[in-house]
C-alpha cells in the first residue's frame, strides 16, 4: 500500500509538467497567429489608405479639368466675338477674303457650340450628382434620426457624405464586437446604401491616443489593430445586406492619427473614438466626359 502511494506521488509532477508545457505551446502558437494577422491587417490598412488618397486626387483632378474646360469655352467665346467683329469689317473688302473669314467663323462657331454643349452636359451631370448626394444625406438623416442624439451625425462636405458614429454607440471599451443598438444603426444605414448602388463606401475606424495596455480581446496590441478590426466589424454587418455590392465596400483603420477633437479631455477623446462611413459618388463617367472636352 505504501509503495503505491509513493509511486502516485512521484507521477503527479510529471503529469503537471506535461500539461503546463502543452498549454504553453498552444498559447505561443495563438500569439504567433495573432501577430501575423496584425501584420497583415496593417499592410491592408496601408493599401486602403493609399487607395483613398488616389480617389481624393482623382476628384481634385476632375474639378481642375472642369475649370480648364470652362476657361477654354470662355476663350473661344471671346475669339468668336472678335472674329464676328472682323467679319463685319471684312464685308467691305473682297469676296475672297470675306468667304475665307466666313468659313473660319463658321468652323469656330461649330467648335464653340460643340464645346459649350459638352460643358453644359458636364455641368448638368455635376449638378445632378450633387443633388443625388443631398438626397442621400437627407435619406440617411431620416433613417438614422433615432440615433443622432447618441453620438451619430450625418453631414455633406467636399462632394461626399459622412456618417460618423461614436464608439459609445457601437462598441464597449477595447472591444470590436458591435453592440445590439449599434448593429441596429448599421443595419438601418445599410438599407439606405442598398438603394444607392453607384456610391463607394469607405468605413474608417478611429481611436483616441490612449495606448493599448495589456492584452485586449486576445491579441490586440495597438490602436492600428483595434481601429482596423472595428472598421471590419461594420463591413461584416453591411455585407449581410444583399442589396449592397460588395465591391463598393472598403474597410480601413486610421488609429489615432485623424482626430476631430482634442485628446486632452475625456469629451474630446470620446469624439475621436469613432467609425466614419464616407460615401463617394463614382467619377468614371464624369472623368470620361472631361477627357473628351
Amino acid at each position: 500500500m505504501i509503495r503505491k502511494i509513493i509511486l502516485v506521488a512521484l507521477c503527479i509532477p510529471l503529469f503537471s509538467s506535461c500539461v503546463t508545457r502543452r498549454l504553453y505551446n498552444e498559447l505561443d502558437a495563438q500569439f504567433k497567429e495573432c501577430t501575423e494577422e496584425r501584420n497583415r491587417l496593417l499592410s491592408e490598412a496601408e493599401s486602403l489608405r493609399n487607395e483613398s488618397i488616389e480617389l481624393e486626387n482623382s476628384l481634385n483632378t476632375s474639378e481642375r479639368m472642369l475649370a480648364t474646360a470652362i476657361a477654354e469655352r470662355n476663350r473661344l467665346q471671346i475669339e468668336y466675338d472678335q472674329l464676328a467683329e472682323s467679319y463685319k469689317t471684312l464685308e467691305k473688302n473682297s469676296d475672297t477674303a470675306i468667304k475665307a473669314e466666313i468659313d473660319r467663323l463658321n468652323k469656330l462657331k461649330s467648335e464653340l457650340n460643340e464645346k459649350s454643349s459638352r460643358v453644359n452636359e458636364l455641368e448638368n451631370k455635376l449638378a445632378a450628382q450633387d443633388a443625388n448626394l443631398k438626397r442621400l444625406k437627407d435619406s440617411l438623416s431620416k433613417a438614422l434620426y433615432a440615433f443622432e442624439g447618441k453620438g451619430l451625425t450625418v453631414e455633406m462636405k467636399n462632394g461626399k457624405v459622412y456618417v460618423s458614429m461614436e464608439n459609445k454607440l457601437l462598441f464597449n471599451s477595447g472591444s470590436w464586437a458591435v453592440s445590439k443598438e449599434g448593429k441596429t444603426a448599421v443595419e438601418e444605414l445599410g438599407k439606405v446604401l442598398a438603394q444607392n448602388p453607384d456610391i463607394s463606401i469607405l468605413i474608417e475606424g478611429h481611436t483616441d491616443n490612449d495606448k493599448i495596455v495589456g492584452n485586449l480581446g486576445g491579441g490586440i496590441e495597438s490602436n492600428w489593430d483595434l481601429s482596423t478590426k472595428r472598421a471590419t466589424a461594420i463591413v461584416n454587418i453591411l455585407e449581410t445586406n444583399s442589396g449592397i455590392d460588395k465591391k463598393n465596400l472598403t474597410a480601413a483603420g486610421r488609429s489615432e492619427f485623424a482626430p476631430i477633437s482634442t485628446n486632452s479631455t475625456s469629451e474630446g477623446k470620446a469624439k475621436n473614438r469613432r467609425i466614419e462611413v464616407i460615401l463617394t459618388p463614382k467619377l468614371d463617367e464624369i472623368s470620361k466626359m472631361l477627357n473628351e472636352i
